[in-house]
């Protein structure tokens, strides 16, 4: 992997963690400290599958 496909890998997968995260912030209905932490760990879940699900549908 060069360093351009992994500073690619990082963008995708922050940029699921952020559409998850805030889409569980918007669906909870107490944010509290272990909500977000919660949140977090559910939307890194979220993000790792969507970005092996589209590597899965392009084959890239």
């Amino acid at each position: 992997m060069t360093r351009r496909t992994a500073l690619a890998a990082t963008a995708e997968l922050a940029a699921w963690w952020a559409v998850f995260g805030l889409l569980w912030l918007v669906l909870v209905s107490a944010v509290d400290a272990l909500e977000v932490l919660v949140g977090a760990g559910a939307a890194a879940v979220g993000a790792i599958a969507a970005r092996a699900g589209r590597r899965a549908v392009t084959g890239r």
